[in-house]
């Protein structure tokens, strides 16, 4: 009897609106602040000509996110529930896209992101305290384990953790920034020497540091008056992001110029030797590690959401649909997502280059299913007119202007990572995955 009540309990329960606009904000700046801001800047400073150039790169990207924010605004607020962009696309294109999207985050997209940040927290945690060859790959699987463990208990557990992580960060990063700006500049053949590169190829990188942002609309449904405050936490964070992005930048350039980062390997920690030798060395390690537990944090959070939303929606996969009422958590999507995610991690271990492998595995379905996104905008305005609530101003160009951005990142990931980096493999290992989804879907639609 008491097993028939619990059951009834649990699939009764239901997502509760727990999270404040503080708690969306640090779970975008956890979600956008990663590996990106410590590995892209020597990518960009290697294809652009001028400071004037890399600032307007970094500019630039915050300014594209802003756009595709406001576009996930106007569509959070007409549909607030847990689920983000699966019920976007379910709405605008039917359940066969969002059942392949679905698949695809589960398998591609959220899970390959939180190994491969998982693979960076395992770079520079075996710096600290290594633990032999296998030692990235060990450190990236405990990572995953512990902070799914985590979330298992409970959703305002994993919220606590990931506001003091982001927290802890964005002073890191304002410290970070202090000694780059306050260090003595460097010599003039790194401060000049403007490269033959792409400014294209850069902005690949720039949006790469910048994304993540999306996150947010997955936890609409547990946000306290969604329609109002999805808003401020989107824009909000974004703006926050951007502001620390552009210190951080400056600080880089400042303390090693374009020369000096182009030739930097690991920029972050070349500034704080600069400043303050070797042990710097030990403390930007140390930041990388909070960075990336922050972000895995914020992508094992709202991965499940849309798990849980998916197996509401299939009887077939019914069991990834549970809420679980002690800690209002989705238990048995977080379970599925955190095995996924070592199968992944195990996998990429063979490789020679786990988090390139896993960013190739991963790029060009994100960036299909952006794109799907941000027409869905236009496809609602067309079937509903404008909504009630917030509008995306200056439609249709902030519209455009986030479409044109996901189309141009769609094809430079394909072609950029297939070609340059010789990952062809992962990108079509990836594609691949996504389309078995198509299959599935007509088996599991069936009675």
């Amino acid at each position: 009897m008491d097993g028939a009540k619990s059951s009834v309990a649990a699939s009764a329960a239901a997502p509760r609106p727990l999270l404040s606009v503080t708690d969306g904000m640090m779970l975008v700046v956890g979600m956008v602040i990663g590996a990106g801001i410590f590995k892209s800047p020597s990518v960009v400073a290697g294809n652009v000509g001028s400071g004037f150039e890399f600032a307007l790169a970094w500019l630039f990207g915050g300014l594209a996110s802003l756009c595709g924010a406001l576009v996930y605004t106007e569509l959070s607020g007409r549909f607030p529930e847990t689920g983000g962009e699966y019920r976007f696309l379910e709405r605008a294109y039917g359940r066969g896209a969002s059942f392949v999207f679905a698949w695809s985050r589960m398998t591609v997209v959220q899970t390959g992101a939180i190994a491969f940040v998982a693979f960076v927290f395992g770079d520079y945690a075996q710096q600290i305290l290594p633990l032999g060859a296998a030692g990235t790959a060990i450190y990236a699987a405990l990572g995953v384990a512990a902070l799914t463990a985590l979330n298992l208990a409970g959703t305002p557990q994993s919220k606590n953790l990931q506001k003091a992580l982001s927290a802890a960060l964005m002073v890191a990063l304002a410290a970070l920034a202090i000694a780059g700006l306050s260090a003595p500049p460097p010599a003039e053949s790194a401060a000049a020497q403007p490269a033959a590169g792409d400014f294209g190829l850069a902005m690949i990188f720039v949006l790469l540091a910048y994304s993540g942002w999306n996150e947010a609309a997955y936890i609409a449904g547990e946000v306290h008056e969604p329609r109002r405050n999805m808003l401020r936490i989107l824009v909000g964070g974004i703006a926050a992001v951007t502001v620390l992005y552009l210190l951080v930048n400056l600080g880089y350039y400042r303390a090693l110029g374009l020369g000096g980062m182009r030739d930097s390997s690991a920029v972050a920690a070349d500034v704080m030797r600069r400043v303050a030798g070797d042990a710097g060395a030990v403390v930007i390690a140390l930041v990388v590690c909070v960075s990336a537990l922050s972000t895995m944090n914020a992508a094992i959070i709202t991965g499940a959401r849309t798990n849980y939303a998916f197996g509401r929606d299939f009887r077939a996969l019914r069991h990834l649909g549970t809420w679980r009422e002690a800690g209002s958590t989705p238990a048995n999507g977080l379970l599925v997502q955190g095995a996924l995610t070592l199968v992944l991690v195990f996998a990429a271990s063979f490789t020679r280059d786990g988090f390139a492998s896993l960013v190739a595995y991963t790029t060009p379905v994100f960036w299909t299913f952006f794109l799907l996104c941000g027409i869905a905008l236009f496809v609602f305005r067309a079937r509903l007119g404008a909504p009630e609530g917030f509008r995306v101003p200056l439609y249709p160009l902030v519209p455009l202007v986030f479409c044109g951005t996901a189309a141009y990142m769609l094809y430079s990931s394909v072609n950029y990572v297939r070609f340059a980096v010789s990952f062809g493999g992962a990108v079509l290992a990836g594609i691949a995955v996504m389309a078995l989804g198509i299959p599935l879907y007509f088996l599991a639609r069936r009675p």
